[in-house]
């Protein structure tokens, strides 16, 4: 539950980094990247929920990059006054997945990616 809190801030803050230093990432309202970051954020905690563990650090890193890119492209086309390529939507992945990886790391070093037995 903390990585997921963690993400709520830290998806829409990268997002909205991303807005402002890449020129092919552009929002015209301050809550366009908030709302593409909540999304990033809820799917790849849904993500970690299921595939991070132990032994899947880059896998689901990866995963995570894949996700991010389609997810910032696709959500994207949904604001009519939002312009953001596909190369874009890349580079947000890569300050994204700079972000996964020391939260990976973080939630498999402190065994918060064990799940209970049900």
């Amino acid at each position: 539950m903390l990585g997921l809190i963690v993400k709520l801030f830290v998806c829409p803050i990268t997002v909205a980094i991303a807005a402002f230093i890449f020129p092919n990432v552009n929002y015209a309202n301050l809550w366009q990247p908030i709302v593409v970051g909540l999304i990033l954020a809820v799917s790849a905690h849904m993500m970690e929920l299921f595939i991070l563990k132990k032994g899947t650090f880059w896998f689901s890193t990866v995963l995570d990059f894949i996700a991010a890119t389609i997810l910032v492209y696709v959500v994207s086309l949904f604001f009519a006054t939002a312009t953001v390529t596909f190369f874009g939507a890349l580079l947000t992945s890569l300050l994204l997945s700079i972000t996964e990886l020391v939260q990976h790391n973080w939630l498999i070093k402190s065994e918060r990616t064990q799940k209970s037995p049900t």
